[in-house]
């Protein structure tokens, strides 16, 4: 869903219509009320290419990168499993895990920036969490990630504290699992 939403197309789009404005407004001189004799005084003249800048600003807010923040869904299954086991995100992208089963949540262990890690959810809870600082993020369900019930959450492609999230104190099931991990983290 992250790279659906993600498409460049929204941005084609964009440059088509802005393209298409812009060229109307130079092909008629910037809309003045002797070609516009049916717009009502209000909006004719000078009025209506202040009118067609403003709708033009309108668009290039609605098209911003910021309106295409990326959303990913990981379920939380019965099996003691996320369905995503290393989500790949951007700044500023969302994170939606879905309960699925029971006595399930998400507990962040550990983080780029230790002393402010997301906070975690109440067990067979929904949990969002929007990501604003780049590096891995270890997180698990809190009665279970010493079976291996953990993942990773990787924004921005950066790996700086990937020998932190090495250091963390697991059990042996749960280390086996995390190395399994980074070694995708790293091979993507």
């Amino acid at each position: 869903m992250r790279d659906y939403l993600k498409q460049p197309n929204g941005y084609c789009v964009a440059s088509v219509v802005y393209g298409a404005l812009f060229s109307l407004a130079g092909m008629t001189g910037g809309l003045t009320v002797k070609e516009t004799p049916n717009f009502p005084k209000l909006i004719s003249g000078n009025y209506l290419s202040e009118y067609l800048k403003l709708f033009l600003i309108l668009l290039l807010i609605l098209f911003s990168k910021s309106s295409f923040a990326g959303n990913i869904q990981i379920e939380i299954n019965d099996d003691e499993t996320y369905s995503v086991k290393v989500a790949r995100v951007d700044i500023g992208d969302t994170i939606h895990w879905l309960s699925n089963g029971e006595g399930h949540n998400v507990e962040f262990f550990a983080g780029p920036d230790m002393t402010s890690l997301p906070k975690g959810s109440e067990i067979d809870s929904d949990h969002s969490v929007i990501f604003n600082k780049s590096g891995i993020y270890l997180y698990g369900c809190t009665p279970h990630a010493n079976t291996g019930m953990i993942g990773l959450v990787v924004v921005g492609d950066d790996l700086h504290n990937l020998e932190g999230i090495k250091d963390i104190q697991l059990s042996i099931v749960a280390k086996t699992v995390l190395e399994r991990l980074l070694k995708t983290a790293q091979s993507n």
